[in-house]
């Protein structure tokens, strides 16, 4: 049976709190925390990652108790990936790598030989790019599987990109979804609705662009009209991966329905869930009835905005 729905990459997190408090080994990685997303509102949820001998028994069981297909584990000679995720009070992050470079390349790059057969069937699949070095090839041997591409830049571009090189970014998957911050990097200093027009001028299909505690606009060529998703009220804890369980839900959303509107819900409650602990919460039935409940509260304050 095909799995639906299928990320990538697992790191174990080391969390430098702005306070000074620690937690180390906490399991993430944009894989995990997109898998939470997706997982929160589909059955069918598979990760490819490499991983060595210390992947922590916790991992292994979040991974089984969440209910989440494991046959893209491979087992490496290497350590698992590991980094410093030092927090700020304004909320910037900063990743430092504990690895050396050999093991990074080793358990984070991506092959399409890597994806078990059951996965190749998927409806949708989401990574994480860095917006100068996108990996365009497996994007687009991923397209050609016929599921839906999903991608996110995981750091901000150094630089601005030159038109050309932009669009062919923008182009190569079917949903790109920037925070606000990556977003400015690749087309200058705006405010949020400038942005997205920007992306979607510039050649994106579908546009998510997450901002933080103010939610999200999303909207996609041609449509004429721009949805402001709130985010959920809740009480934050540890902001680490809740953009990339917006990406899952997101993805989930948009695949299950066509409805840019109710892929924003599912990608803003599923955010909901990932800042109010530390590490990734784990799928529950009463998880998914409290994001149901959530979902019904959120869709009463959406905003439209025709442009």
């Amino acid at each position: 049976m095909s799995v639906e729905y299928v990320t990538f990459g697992i790191i174990l997190d080391d969390i430098v709190f702005p306070n000074g408090q620690t937690r180390m080994g906490v399991l993430g990685g944009g894989g995990i925390q997109t898998a939470f997303g997706m997982r929160l509102w589909s059955d069918s949820v598979g990760l490819v990652a490499g991983v060595g001998a210390d992947l922590p028994a916790e991992a292994m069981d979040w991974l089984r108790t969440s209910g989440v297909d494991t046959s893209g584990l491979r087992l490496t000679d290497f350590p698992t990936p590991r980094a410093w995720q030092v927090l700020e009070e304004h909320g910037r992050r900063t990743q430092v790598w504990r690895v050396p470079g050999v093991v990074i390349g080793a358990q984070l790059t991506r092959k399409l030989e890597y994806l078990p057969q059951t996965y190749r069937y998927a409806r949708g699949f989401h990574l994480g790019i860095h917006p100068l070095e996108a990996d365009l090839d497996f994007i687009a041997g991923l397209r050609h599987l016929g599921g839906i591409v999903s991608v996110e830049p995981f750091k901000p571009a150094e630089r601005l990109l030159d038109p050309d090189e932009l669009r062919v970014l923008l182009k190569a998957a079917h949903i790109f979804s920037p925070n606000t911050e990556e977003a400015s990097s690749l087309l200058g200093d705006a405010e949020p609705l400038a942005l997205l027009q920007g992306l979607l001028a510039h050649g994106a299909q579908i546009v998510a662009l997450r901002m933080g505690v103010q939610g999200a606009l999303v909207s996609r060529q041609d449509e004429g009209r721009v949805y402001r998703i709130p985010a959920v009220p809740v009480e934050v804890v540890d902001p680490v991966g809740a953009g990339n369980a917006f990406c899952g839900g997101f993805l989930v959303g948009w695949v299950e329905s066509g409805d840019l509107r109710t892929a924003g819900l599912y990608g803003c409650v599923a955010a909901s869930f990932a800042v109010q602990q530390v590490g990734v919460p784990t799928v529950t039935v009463d998880l998914r009835a409290e994001a149901q409940r959530r979902l019904s509260v959120l869709q009463n304050h959406v905003e439209t905005i025709f442009v």
